[in-house]
């Protein structure tokens, strides 16, 4: 770790202020240092900070800044294997979960249900929480030539996956997912009494009751975690050719690929008077669309960043659309201006939007610039936080939370010239 901190220190001198090098050396630290316990199974389990579950999103955008470290630290690379291990065991215990614990202890966020599994923490059914673990298990080999996590689990988990995934294409007729959460907040739980908002089957877009934020759906089709789907088989069909000569695999994973591709470009774009033809956060296949971006990954802002295929002239109206008050949750004040959620107060900026858009826009200039406009919105703690009021960075959400420092971490050093090979 020292020698990687010391070599990032030397390629920051001149290039940026010393203080925004020091607060990427205190988030990079972060998760390592506080958030991964090391498992007698040789697995790894990650908390995300102030809450003791690992979910599966979250722990893999918290280790993905360390894949540079890792292309020449074994026991780094292993660590992340680990990780990925623990994933696909979870995701054959129960794939429709999205967040589980240390062990069989029973702890959850709320007792949804009376006979829930006790590995599970919560079951909000999100399409995203599948994609992370093949893509960190994709990143990982790709980018350090590490094979270690591609055991049993993996392979079952990945069949548990696609047997999701087919079945979430029919969701109102195949579908015996339900949740409901006797909760105050409407975003949840999920309507039709736990069936969630009506959708079209059979437009090729697969279902997710949840957005990566843990809110509910407003529209059952979430195009930015479609968007991720795609990504993530073209993933798998590479590593099915190269890695495991599985034709079937790679077959299944390029015709779901494709097919969800198609409909997503079909599907999931809608015209704007303010912008044009612009990609829909969500849709419902009957012509309804909430238009809008948020701040957890997978957004239409990432979609760059997650190396979507997307036509560009369509991302690029959204991008003006998204980064514009036409979207509601677009804020600018005195103390920043960028993407907040639903999930945390009017007017709260998150750190992690603030990062996507660094690591998607054009212009290096940019990323310096919103890398010092996150150094000065940490409400003087020296750390990301989720949400912060874009008028006064006192007034923020979650002390700690790792995905949010480990994406300031991801984008300084990517505007030191550190890239992954994501495809």
């Amino acid at each position: 770790m020292d020698d990687f901190l010391n070599q990032v220190r030397r390629q920051a001198e001149g290039k940026c202020e010393p203080e925004l090098t020091e607060l990427f050396v205190n988030c990079y630290t972060n998760t390592l240092d506080t958030t991964i316990r090391r498992m007698e199974d040789n697995t790894a389990h990650v908390i995300t900070g102030d809450i003791p579950a690992m979910w599966l999103r979250d722990s893999s955008a918290q280790l993905r800044p360390y894949l540079f470290q890792a292309k020449e630290d074994e026991e780094l690379r292993e660590l992340i294997a680990g990780v990925v291990r623990r994933q696909f065991q979870y995701i054959c215990i129960d794939a429709y979960a999205n967040a589980f614990n240390e062990s069989p202890s029973g702890a959850c966020w709320a007792k949804d249900d009376p006979e829930q599994n006790p590995w599970v923490w919560e079951r909000k059914f999100e399409v995203d929480s599948l994609c992370y673990p093949i893509q960190l298990a994709y990143l990982l080999w790709k980018n350090t030539g590490c094979t270690s996590q591609f055991d049993g689990n993996f392979h079952e988990g990945v069949e548990k996956i696609f047997q999701v995934f087919r079945k979430e294409q029919y969701h109102e007729e195949r579908s015996e997912y339900r949740f409901i959460r006797k909760s105050p907040l409407f975003r949840d739980t999920l309507s039709r009494d736990g069936k969630g908002a009506l959708v079209r089957s059979g437009t090729g877009l697969i279902w997710s009751g949840f957005r990566p934020s843990d809110d509910a759906c407003t529209y059952g089709y979430l195009i930015p975690s479609n968007m991720f789907v795609v990504v993530v088989m073209g993933y798998l069909e590479e590593m099915a050719r190269t890695l495991f000569s599985d034709r079937q695999l790679e077959k299944e994973a390029g015709d779901l690929r494709e097919e969800v591709r198609q409909a997503i470009e079909k599907e999931g774009r809608t015209y704007t008077e303010e912008a044009g033809m612009i990609y829909a956060y969500e849709a419902d296949g009957f012509g309804m669309y909430e238009l809008m971006d948020d701040a957890n990954v997978p957004s239409l802002l990432a979609m760059d960043y997650l190396g979507y295929p997307a036509d560009p002239e369509t991302a690029g109206n959204t991008r003006r659309y998204i980064l514009s008050e036409a979207n509601p949750y677009y804020y600018k004040g005195a103390k920043a201006a960028g993407i907040g959620s639903p999930h945390t107060p009017p007017g709260f900026i998150w750190h992690i939007a603030m990062a996507v858009q660094g690591l998607t826009c054009r212009r290096r200039e940019e990323r310096l610039e919103i890398l010092r406009s996150m150094a000065a919105t940490t409400g003087g703690k020296n750390v990301m936080h989720e949400g912060f009021s874009c008028e006064d960075d006192s007034r923020y959400t979650r002390d700690w939370f790792s995905w949010a420092n480990a994406m300031y971490a991801e984008l300084f050093l990517n505007y030191l010239g550190y890239e992954l090979e994501i495809k």
